[in-house]
């Protein structure tokens, strides 16, 4: 008896085991793993790597440590993940000849397998497995933040996406993890609504099956810090799938009433008022969408807030759809105070913008 049981038992213990999820393999095939050290690296690799680190201490001693702490910080989401070395320079006001014997310095040191490793830390290939709510579409609201994270409008985004999807009969999961940008469970998915990502968060393998999805007809969603880094490492993302990159937003005051223009020409604009007014931070960007082929649906009004001149654009976009393959895209800046998703507008913006990115039927119009 003694002998069955403990055989009982030995056997329970490995069904347990085999029941419990595949413990994810390291990742490997993150973005910059293989990139030589330089003024171009992210700054969170420079301070992470003892190396690096004393490269610019040696040339510029103790100027690292006059940064923010907000801007140096090790463990994403951190700052210092959307912020090259050569930013971090350009704020502390280097001169060009320190600059260039810091790149000459940094190039030429070796990478270690520790270094390539330590930067694909902050990825992922974990994948998740959803218990999908009845409804349709199929939402997938990808939440992985490797940058700049602010926790109140990203919590209060996701209070909001997961009621709107109650209340519109929708299907929608949350997800942190990049693994679950791989052909298989995309599949599953009508459209993925990106909730305020900040910094670089898919590896190669993952940034090949988020553009494959696209092309093939997925919807994509980007909400307010998804488009909000000073710096990208994958110029896809910014200049084909945003189709603008962040130039920066007043801080003085940070949050502003502004006037916001509806193209009533736009097919998203039917359930939008001609304009309206609301407080928020607002962006201006350094390339226009225009230029990417965008159909712009909202503009800003400059004249409406406080802004210095070189946050100035003239023509202002603030919210857009785009094609992609047989894809449909929408960003919209709005959404960094809470409150502002509650506001009646913009839901009713965030409403119409999903039901179309998630529609493979719907059509897509870009400009240019």
């Amino acid at each position: 008896m003694l002998i069955r049981q403990a055989f009982l038992g030995c056997v329970a213990a490995l069904a347990s085991i085999s029941a419990m999820p595949a413990i994810a393999k390291p990742v490997i095939d993150c973005p910059l793993r293989d990139m030589p050290f330089s003024t171009a690296t992210p700054l969170i690799d420079i301070l992470r790597s003892p190396a690096a680190r004393s490269v610019v201490d040696k040339v510029v001693p103790g100027r690292i440590d006059t940064l923010p702490p907000f801007f140096t910080g090790t463990t994403p989401p951190s700052f210092s993940a959307i912020l090259s070395l050569r930013e971090a320079v350009g704020m502390l006001q280097i001169k060009p000849d320190k600059v260039a014997a810091i790149e000459a310095e940094l190039r030429a040191l070796p990478l270690t397998d520790a270094e390539k490793a330590a930067r694909c830390a902050r990825y992922d290939n974990d994948v998740p497995t959803f218990a999908l709510p009845a409804g349709r579409p199929r939402l997938l609201l990808f939440e992985k933040i490797n940058g700049f994270r602010d926790g109140p409008s990203v919590d209060a985004a996701r209070k909001a996406l997961l009621g709107m999807a109650k209340r519109m009969g929708w299907s929608m999961v949350v997800t942190d993890k990049g693994g679950a940008f791989n052909p298989g469970t995309l599949r599953t998915f009508d459209a993925v609504i990106w909730n305020n990502v900040s910094g670089d968060v898919l590896t190669l393998s993952q940034r090949k099956a988020l553009q494959a999805y696209l092309a093939r007809g997925g919807g994509f969603v980007g909400m307010h810090g998804t488009a909000g880094d000073p710096v990208y490492f994958w110029d896809w993302y910014a200049d084909r799938l945003i189709g603008a990159r962040f130039k920066g937003h007043p801080s003085n005051p940070q949050f502003q009433e502004a006037r916001i223009a509806v193209n009533k020409a736009h097919p998203l604009a039917s359930a939008l008022p001609a304009e309206w007014r609301m407080t928020d931070e607002w962006y201006s960007f350094g390339t226009n969408p225009r230029a990417a082929g965008a159909d712009v649906l909202l503009t800003l009004d400059e004249s409406s807030y406080k802004l210095a001149d070189g946050l100035r654009m003239g023509d202002h976009p603030l919210a857009w759809t785009n094609c992609i393959g047989k894809g449909r895209i929408f960003y919209s800046a709005i959404g960094h105070l809470p409150e502002s998703y509650s506001q009646a507008q913009h839901v009713s913006l965030l409403e119409s913008a999903i039901g179309w990115a998630a529609n493979r039927n719907a059509p897509c119009r870009a400009k240019g």
